[in-house]
């Protein structure tokens, strides 16, 4: 079972290369990590800032589920 744990992480770190690569390409549509993560790091509801919040809620649940061990 933690071969095929293993072998998804790696897949999806994979993936995740080539679509970085493919949006960085010249002339490419696809937003890159970075574009990506600006555009949530500037959503608000009104004075709240939801997008920041979002994502340090994300990494604080990365953290404790994979690192905290």
């Amino acid at each position: 079972m933690r071969h095929v744990a293993i072998a998804g992480f790696s897949l999806a770190l994979l993936l995740f290369g080539a679509l970085e690569w493919a949006a960085r390409r010249e002339g490419s549509r696809i937003p890159t990590f970075g574009d990506v993560c600006a555009y949530v790091m500037r959503y608000e509801v009104g004075p709240v800032p939801v997008g920041r919040i979002a994502l340090f809620g994300f990494w604080w649940w990365m953290g404790w589920h994979f690192f905290a061990r």
